[in-house]
């Protein structure tokens, strides 16, 4: 059996990606989840080398590091934050020692390599994220800022606000108006911030 970490898996779509690439490489696989993927073989470095350039063909990389790894797992806690739906599903936990629950490690620890290797910390890594939800439940029009407020777990719409004009430089309503501000794809956050 091979356990794969793979880089820059995000959302429902790349687990079909990816499992798609495998499939189409006839490996036995087992399992895909968010950054991981199970085989029920011992690869090949051939096989390894054929997984590596299919997944680079698709913006996915191989992750043989292990400290790349646990960077991997912090963004993927962090992505099911910030994708909860805290009016249906509450999270009694503050979000550091939810994260450090989910890895099963010292959230200190976890907060220090991220910002060594990411030049950004959680904290800030998980505002960015959270406010790129919000652009995007702003430009579906569905719901009022009352209501992203509460379905992303802000404690105030005033906290919400604050968030997203010291991110993007604009209040809600402003980006509403304009209804072209960008976004920035998730896998992106800590590369386009850094440049900001």
């Amino acid at each position: 059996m091979t356990k794969l970490y793979i880089k820059n898996m995000v959302c429902p779509r790349c687990i079909r990606v990816v499992r798609e690439e495998l499939d189409n490489l006839h490996l036995p696989v087992r399992d895909v989840i968010l950054g991981e993927v199970t085989i029920d073989a011992d690869l090949t470095d051939r096989q390894t080398g054929s997984v590596k350039t299919a997944l680079e063909a698709n913006g996915f990389e191989l992750i043989e590091d292990e400290r790349v790894r646990l960077i991997e797992k912090i963004k993927h806690a962090v992505l099911r934050l910030v994708q909860n739906d805290y009016e249906k599903n509450p999270i009694a936990l503050k979000d550091s020692a939810f994260i450090a629950k989910e890895l099963g490690r010292d959230y200190h620890t976890l907060s220090t390599l991220f910002s060594s290797v990411e030049n950004i910390t959680v904290e800030q890594y998980l505002i960015i994220q959270r406010i790129e939800r919000v652009k995007e439940l702003l430009k579906y029009g569905d719901l009022t800022l009352t209501e992203i407020s509460y379905k992303l777990g802000y404690s105030s719409i005033a906290h919400l606000s604050n968030q997203f004009k010291k991110i993007t430089g604009m209040s809600p309503t402003a980006f509403i108006k304009l209804r072209t501000g960008t976004r920035i794809p998730i896998d992106q956050v800590g590369r386009k911030t850094q440049k900001r």
